[in-house]
């Protein structure tokens, strides 16, 4: 049960890539990885659609062993569905269950999942309990501060959470209300991490895009770690950049070849287990990332959105 806690201690302000749906994907999370990602966890997984074995679902829960540390994270909106697709999870054997207590898209939150838990805290410490009990290997959580302005209850949630046994807590600094929008309020992060009760790790979230942005929520929030969701979409170097910044370096900027070469290899391998057409589509929420800061590439990315087909792309970006 401890090892997850002694690997995050174990390396010095571990970076996680946060689960993101339809971007966090093995291919990716692999480049991540090799950029410099510490932990990968998978696309969020219903707990209902584990339950009824739905194809999509169970293939979300595969990765390879040089993913690892490994998480796999679920969410439902009952005690019974979670702790039964916690059991169907750990059948794959990653290091540790993640549990989605913060996605706000409406058709998660309307079924009672998600960000819908924080207007009912109760059933969210049960719920979580449920999976804890259920299996034996550690059990972190994803959440917001709260539902909205005046609903901020994020210091009391993570005090009942780590009493009642999960092993990390990642908290992203907007409420449910807010969605992606405004600005990520750190000060509730640093206010559970400097909460003398708190004694689990606590890994920041929200509007970390640059390494510059994640060396200042470090020194300022005092942080175990952060967790990187939209700032790593087209953009795997980061990781790379602020592991430099830790170590007092600058890294170079990344050269076109070198940024034409790695969107390849991703959109290959995501070829390779979806297919090319849905690939592609998937493809196109990353180019942006990619070829940020290039000159003259506006005419090129219009027909990277446009095209079809592999062999186009390449052509557009040799």
């Amino acid at each position: 049960m401890n090892n997850f806690s002694l690997d995050l201690q174990r390396i010095s302000f571990p970076l996680f890539l946060a689960p993101m749906e339809e971007i966090s994907d093995s291919p990716f999370r692999m480049i991540c990885k090799e950029f410099g990602a510490d932990f990968l966890i998978s696309e969020f997984v219903s707990s209902e659609a584990l339950i009824r074995d739905v194809e999509k679902s169970i293939k979300k829960l595969a990765f390879d062993e040089m993913e690892r540390p490994f998480g796999i994270q679920i969410f439902g909106h009952n005690e019974y569905s979670l702790r039964k697709a916690a059991e169907i999870a750990v059948e794959k054997r990653p290091d540790f269950i993640d549990i989605n207590w913060g996605c706000p898209v409406k058709k998660v939150v309307s079924k009672g999942a998600g960000a819908a838990i924080l207007k009912d805290i109760p059933k969210m410490i049960a719920c979580t309990k449920s999976v804890v009990d259920a299996v034996d290997i550690p059990v972190t959580v994803k959440t917001r501060l709260g539902w909205d302005e005046q609903d901020k209850p994020i210091v009391a949630i993570a005090e009942k959470l780590q009493d009642i046994g999960i092993q990390a807590i990642t908290i992203h600094g907007r409420t449910r209300s807010q969605f992606y929008g405004g600005v990520a309020d750190w000060t509730l992060i640093g206010k559970v991490k400097s909460n003398h009760r708190m004694f689990i790790p606590i890994i920041g979230n929200g509007d970390i895009n640059t390494a510059e942005k994640a060396l200042y929520y470090q020194k300022e929030f005092g942080v175990d770690s952060i967790m990187i969701g939209r700032g790593a979409i087209g953009n795997p170097w980061i990781f790379k950049e602020i592991k430099a910044r830790l170590n007092g370096q600058i890294k170079d900027e990344t050269a076109y070849e070198e940024r034409v070469r790695i969107a390849l290899r991703h959109l290959t391998n995501a070829i390779q287990l979806k297919g090319e057409r849905i690939a592609i589509l998937e493809m196109r929420k990353h180019y942006a990332g990619y070829f940020k800061s290039i000159p003259y590439f506006n005419e090129r990315k219009v027909k990277l959105m446009q095209a079809i087909n592999f062999e186009g792309i390449k052509e557009i970006l040799i």
